[in-house]
C-alpha cells in the first residue's frame, strides 16, 4: 500500500481530496501547514475545525508547530504579485519535507481542490519541491468535486472561511 502525505489547507477543502485518495487504496496522513494563514485567530479556527473533522473520518494529521507570520512576510514583502507562488512553494517544499522524514511515497495538497488556486504552477512547483526532496508530488485534479465537498462541509456545520488564507487574500475578500 502507498503512502501520501495530504498538506490540507482547511477541513472543508479536505473532504473531497480524501475520499479520492481513499479508493485508490492508499496510507493517507493529514499536514497542516499554518503559517500562511492570518490573523492567527482565523488559523486557530481552521485548525480546531481540521481536528474536529479528522476525528471522524479517522485521518492522522501533523500539525505544523509554531507560527512564523514573520518569516511569511518576509517572504512575502515587495512581491506581493507573486505572493501566491512564493506560498505555494512554502507549503509545498514543508510537506515535501515532512513526506520525506516520514518516508511517504508521495505527498500531495488539498490546493487543488480549489477552483480559485493556479493548478498549472501548484503542480510545477510540487514536482520541484519533490524533486529536490527526493519524495514524488502526486497531481490530480480534484475540481471537480468543489461542489460535492461544499454542500458535505455545510451538511457537517463545518466553520467554512471565506478566503484563502493570507491578509492579502482576505483584504481582496472583504475590503471593497
Amino acid at each position: 500500500m502507498k503512502k501520501i502525505l495530504l498538506h490540507i489547507c482547511c477541513a472543508p477543502c479536505s473532504i473531497y481530496p480524501l475520499s479520492q485518495l481513499s479508493s485508490k487504496e492508499t496510507y493517507i496522513m493529514g499536514y497542516f501547514y499554518r503559517s500562511n494563514i492570518h490573523p492567527y485567530s482565523e488559523c486557530i479556527k481552521r485548525e480546531n475545525t481540521l481536528k474536529e473533522y479528522a476525528k471522524t473520518v479517522n485521518l492522522k494529521v501533523i500539525y505544523q508547530q509554531g507560527y512564523n507570520i514573520e518569516g511569511f512576510f518576509q517572504n512575502i514583502v515587495f512581491r506581493e504579485e507573486k505572493r501566491c507562488q512564493a506560498c505555494y512553494f512554502e507549503r509545498l517544499r514543508a510537506a515535501a519535507l515532512v513526506a520525506k522524514k516520514g518516508k511517504f511515497d508521495f505527498f500531495t495538497t488539498t490546493l487543488l481542490y480549489s477552483k480559485f488556486q493556479n493548478h498549472e504552477m501548484i503542480k510545477t512547483i510540487g514536482s520541484s519541491a519533490g524533486k529536490a526532496v527526493g519524495v514524488k508530488f502526486y497531481y490530480e485534479d480534484f475540481r471537480c468535486g468543489w461542489k460535492k465537498g461544499i454542500e458535505e462541509s455545510k451538511k457537517l456545520n463545518m466553520y467554512r472561511q471565506q478566503y484563502c488564507g493570507c491578509i492579502y487574500s482576505e483584504k481582496e475578500r472583504f475590503f471593497k
